[in-house]
C-alpha cells in the first residue's frame, strides 16, 4: 500500500507542476508571479490578465487534477468498475500529489498557487457530490461577499466535512482530505489576516451604465 501511495503522489506531483497561470503569462510576455499578489493561481491571473486568463487558468488547474486521477484510475490500475474505498484513497493521494505540485513546483523554486482550483478538480473527480457542494458553496459565498478567499476557505473546509458525512468511518480518507484543508488555510493565512482586519481585496460589482 505504501508503494502505491508513493506512486500516486509522484504521478500527481508531476501533473501538478503544470502551472497554467505561469505558462499563460509567459505566452503573453510576463511572469505572473511578478505582478499582483505574486501568486501563480487563478485569482491573481484573473486580476492581472483579465477574465479570459482567469477562466483558462482555473480550467487548466482543475483539469490537471481530474486528468491525473483518471489516469491512475483507468490506466495505472485499470479500475473501470465502481472503486473500493481503498482504491478511492489512492485517488485521493493522487489528488494530493497534484496539489503539492501546484503549490510547490520544483522548477519555479517551489513558488506556485494556493491549490483551490486543484482542490475543486480533486473533489469532482473523487465524488461528484462533494465537488458540487464545494463549488456551489464557493459561488454563493463569493457572490454574497465578493471575497474569493471566503469561498476558497469554505471549499477547502467542505472537503473533509463531506468525507466525514459521506464516508463514515473511513479515517484515512478523512485524514487526506484534512491535509487539503490545512494546506489551503496555510496558503491563505495572509488573506485570513486581511479578512480579520477588514482590508481583504474584493471584486467589486460593476456599476451599470
Amino acid at each position: 500500500m505504501l508503494r502505491d501511495i508513493i506512486l500516486c503522489l509522484f504521478i500527481g506531483y508531476i501533473f501538478g507542476c503544470f502551472q497554467t497561470g505561469y505558462i499563460y503569462g509567459k505566452c503573453h510576455g510576463i511572469d505572473i508571479r511578478q505582478y499582483g499578489s505574486g501568486n501563480a493561481g487563478t485569482t491573481n491571473t484573473l486580476r492581472v490578465l483579465g477574465k479570459k486568463a482567469g477562466y483558462i487558468t482555473y480550467l487548466g488547474d482543475a483539469l490537471k487534477a481530474i486528468i491525473a486521477i483518471l489516469l491512475v484510475k483507468y490506466l495505472v490500475y485499470g479500475q473501470w468498475l465502481v472503486p473500493s474505498l481503498s482504491f478511492q484513497l489512492l485517488l485521493a493521494y493522487t489528488g494530493l500529489g497534484v496539489a503539492l505540485g501546484h503549490n510547490y513546483p520544483f522548477y519555479l523554486k517551489f513558488k506556485g498557487g494556493k491549490g483551490i482550483a486543484v482542490t475543486s478538480g480533486v473533489m469532482l473527480a473523487l465524488d461528484l457530490r462533494i465537488g458540487l457542494i464545494g463549488i456551489i458553496g464557493f459561488l454563493i459565498l463569493f457572490y454574497a461577499t465578493r471575497y474569493v478567499s471566503v469561498g476558497s476557505l469554505f471549499m477547502s473546509l467542505a472537503f473533509p466535512v463531506c468525507v466525514l458525512i459521506l464516508y463514515p468511518g473511513q479515517w484515512h480518507l478523512f485524514a487526506v482530505s484534512v491535509i487539503f484543508w490545512l494546506m489551503a488555510w496555510m496558503r491563505h493565512r495572509e488573506n485570513i489576516k486581511r479578512l480579520m482586519n477588514g482590508n481583504e481585496n474584493r471584486f467589486e460589482r460593476k456599476k451599470k451604465s
